[in-house]
């Protein structure tokens, strides 16, 4: 989940080093440093800093170093606590090689037990720091071959070292003797090169870039690059020179701007009037011929009329927005659907089945769970001779541009724009929105609603963005005020049955992660069987109780937390039946099949201002990072 930068060229590495670090610092902010060729001494210059990014900045403030080769890393632990000795850039023995790296080397206790028995002195607890000395050893071994000490001699070595890597990387290294060359590799973890004037620059990430240039190549997996003011020298695993054509990057798409709002999360929120805007402008398209809407996609749907079965893949608030998805395609659209955590589908897959759609479904596009879970989906599918098998996909992503759109052709842009805060917020909403579309091209396929059905969805699908706004409204200084009831409250129970269940969860877990409130998503029916033994006055219960044909019965649930003093705080229309609760965050009456586009809303706004209250950091919770790009 590192956030990794490097740089070549003619201008001076220290600030574009540091700018870039500063728009990947969502992906890892336990420590930060850089390591720079100096010119003027001809050596390694490397500055490292335990926690944000920040911290670095002032070590760097008074800092001049010459030189134009640099890398830079923003760190999420993963080999070793968030301690300075741990940061990244790693320095092997000599002080003539420096590395970053992103991912897991799964083997580097026993590379490193076979370094130590060489003699080698580790500095740090990380899995990353055996690459710089294997680097070291594998460049003493070629100059007896009598190469040059050069950028083609560092790509060599760092070649055959990663030959002997296992797990997942991607890594940039410098050497005082290249003085002008930078190589970078990647394993199933992302690496984009910018392509400026005589200048490049490497990143985990299109934002770090932005600034740099819009135009890119993104690196395929098991590719090798050398990066020098020259040019670009790229190869696969054959060792076999690759040649394709660079893209462009939307930078407007990049920009990223807190406006007048405290926090980035605040502002996303916010954002979500604007989502929805989006979506009905890139999806929903009205037929005058026919006299009404339809959803486009820009990829041949045709295939959809075969399909019997959805299995989606996600993690964390990705799944709970496959949850819902889940939800509508089963009971608006009548196909049997069954969703898995990415984690737990790469191990135990379901038996395979004929025409059988998979959808994956991650905000960044590198979640590597989810990549490696269609990467193996793909495979097994095209190993069965029986075109009923072939690998049926579709991604739900907020970047097309990412490892999973050079990977699926079929392609849902959520275009909910750059995402800053680490906490998910507009980005589920539009995950939701994308879900929503399935669910009605595939009713419209497989006829399993009337059109007038189909209809009603969609318009009230059109009304959302004013009622959005008005919710915001509404539910800001409300929960502002809520908010301080909960400023010694330790847990948290969420209840929400059918369609809204999965909000129930996204509610508990948004609290968890910017709050460090324990909370707890359960279905209403199910609090009687274990958690209901939690609750006591002390322990808030939220209830989701949006009018359908089990509403009696979630009202039934919260008299049930009520009667062991819960406090209880209901999200629902104002009815009867919702005198219960003891704080009613009240929704528009709707349509059941809109509900959760809804009842996100004041659940989102909750979990802000409890966190801000608490006076935590809520863009860059503890632990956690925006992108998760390891196992």
């Amino acid at each position: 989940m590192c956030g990794i930068v490097a740089v070549t060229g003619y201008k001076k590495a220290l600030p574009l080093l540091i700018n870039g670090l500063e728009k990947l610092e969502y992906r890892g902010y336990d420590s930060a440093g850089i390591a720079i060729i100096n010119s003027e001494k001809n050596s390694i210059s490397c500055n490292k800093a335990e926690g944000k990014l920040k911290n670095l900045k002032n070590n760097l403030k008074d800092e001049n170093i010459p030189g134009t080769v640099g890398i830079g890393h923003t760190r999420w632990a993963t080999h070793g606590k968030p301690e300075f000795k741990n940061a990244h850039p790693h320095i092997d023995g000599s002080g003539t090689i420096a590395v970053v790296q992103n991912g897991i080397i799964e083997n580097f206790q026993d590379l490193k037990n076979k370094l130590e028995k060489e003699g080698i002195i580790f500095n740090s607890d990380t899995d990353t720091e055996v690459i710089p000395h294997l680097i070291k050893r594998e460049l003493n071994t070629l100059s007896k071959l009598n190469l040059e000490n050069n950028g083609s001699t560092l790509l060599v070595a760092v070649r055959n070292v990663i030959s002997d890597l296992e797990g997942s990387y991607a890594l940039a290294v410098l050497w005082a003797d290249a003085p002008t060359s930078l190589v970078v590799a990647r394993r199933q973890a992302p690496l984009i090169i910018g392509l400026g004037e005589g200048e490049f620059i490497c990143a985990s990430d299109t934002p770090a870039i932005a600034n740099f240039t819009n135009i890119i190549l993104p690196m395929e997996d098991e590719e090798i690059a050398l990066l020098t003011p020259l040019g670009i020298e790229i190869y696969d695993i054959n060792n076999e020179r690759q040649y394709r054509n660079p893209v462009s990057l939307k930078v407007s798409e990049q920009i990223m701007d807190k406006m007048n709002f405290k926090h980035y999360m605040l502002k996303e929120i916010y954002d979500q009037p604007q989502t929805a805007k989006n979506w009905l402008e890139n999806y929903l398209n009205q037929d005058l011929e026919k006299g009404k809407y339809q959803i486009n996609y820009p990829f041949d749907t045709k295939f959809f009329e075969s399909i019997e079965r959805i299995e989606i893949i996600a993690c964390g608030t990705s799944k709970h927005a496959a949850m819902v998805g889940s939800f509508l395609l089963e009971q608006f659209s009548g196909i049997p659907t069954n969703v898995f955590y990415a984690s737990e589908f790469r191990y135990s897959p379901p038996p395979l089945l004929p025409n059988t759609l998979t959808i994956g479904v991650t905000q960044s596009g590198e979640t590597a769970d989810t990549i490696a879970a269609i990467d193996m989906e793909i495979k097994r599918r095209s190993s069965i001779e029986d075109k009923n098998f072939k690998p049926n996909l579709i991604a739900i992503t907020n970047r097309k541009e990412s490892s999973i759109g050079r990977m699926v052709s079929n392609i849902i842009d959520i275009c909910a724009g750059i995402e800053v805060g680490v906490a998910a917020t507009k980005t589920f909403f539009a995950q939701l929105l994308s879900f929503y579309g399935l669910a009605i091209k595939f009713a419209e396929i497989k006829g399993t609603q009337s059109i007038d059905e189909i209809s009603n969805l969609i318009t009230e699908l059109i009304k959302l963005p004013p009622l959005i706004e008005d919710l915001l409204e509404q539910h800001n200084k409300s929960s502002e005020k809520l908010a301080h009831d909960f400023f010694n409250i330790k847990d948290v129970i969420f209840l929400g049955r059918g369609i809204n269940y999965p909000i129930a969860l996204e509610g508990a877990l948004k609290l968890k992660e910017i709050s460090y409130i324990h909370a707890a998503g359960y279905p209403a029916g199910e609090m009687k069987h274990g958690p209901i033994a939690l609750l006591d006055k002390k322990v808030p219960v939220i209830s989701i109780a949006s009018p359908c044909e089990v509403f009696d019965k979630v009202i039934s649930n919260a008299q049930e937390a009520k009667a062991r003093d819960s406090y209880l705080i209901g999200i629902a229309p104002e009815c009867n039946g919702t005198e219960i609760f003891d704080y009613l965050m009240k929704v528009p009456s709707s349509n059941e099949w809109i509900s959760p586009l809804l009842n996100i809303i004041p659940l989102q706004l909750l979990s802000y201002h409890i966190a801000a209250h608490r006076g935590l950091d809520v863009d860059q919770p503890r632990n956690l990072a925006k992108s998760v790009t390891v196992e």
